[in-house]
């Protein structure tokens, strides 16, 4: 019964302990946005954007919990803001390195959703969330690159935005790689070697 009430007794004075914890990490002295401020010379708390910074929300739901107004971050990810032009193509050097990086970039953010063969059969939409459409259809094989590289920038439908996420060099490597599986399944056979085409003959025999 003593045993009990110590017991008890410790307990609550470490939940009290949590309780006023909580409330100094709340209460703790800050500088509200835009609240004057000596510590600075301009006289301002909040300190100017770092050169390079893209916006991580925006829009009627950047204030749920996926984000929150005004909130910035930096884009780490190597390759100098290549944007789109005129022409709607991809402005980078198709090369090994390109697809081996748009390869790895994809399987990390875009796989999820829209499988690895980019058919639209990702572990998030087995599990209930909408499926994409595969990229494998006549739409989206004769869209244009700069189609893909500005619903990666700003989302489509219920898929986000990944500016923040992804650089703008890196949503080009991810076109090409998306170029790369759409061709993967529907090369034309002239492009194919007399033995491939041997094997070709034989598996669809």
């Amino acid at each position: 019964m003593r045993r009990g009430s110590l017991l008890i007794g410790c307990l609550a004075l470490s939940l009290a302990g949590c309780e006023r914890g909580l409330h100094e990490m709340y209460d703790q002295p800050k500088y509200k946005p835009l609240t004057p401020t000596a510590l600075f010379a301009d006289g301002n708390s909040s300190r100017p954007q770092v050169p390079g910074t893209v916006a991580r929300s925006a829009g009627a739901l950047a204030g749920s919990s996926s984000g929150r107004d005004d909130e910035v971050t930096l884009t780490t990810a190597p390759g100098p803001a290549i944007g789109v032009d005129s022409t709607g193509r991809n402005p980078l050097q198709i090369t090994p390195a390109l697809l081996d990086r748009g390869r790895e970039r994809f399987n990390i953010y875009c796989a999820p959703c829209h499988s690895v063969a980019g058919d639209g059969d990702g572990m998030i939409a087995r599990r209930g969330f909408p499926a994409p459409p595969s990229y494998h259809t006549d739409r989206l094989r004769n869209a244009a690159d700069s189609h893909f590289y500005q619903v990666i920038t700003n989302g489509y439908g219920v898929m986000y935005s990944y500016a923040d996420r992804i650089a703008p060099q890196d949503r080009w490597a991810i076109v090409a790689y998306i170029r790369a599986l759409q061709l993967s399944q529907h090369a034309p056979a002239s492009l194919l070697s007399g033995d491939d085409r041997e094997k070709l003959r034989e598996v669809t025999r």
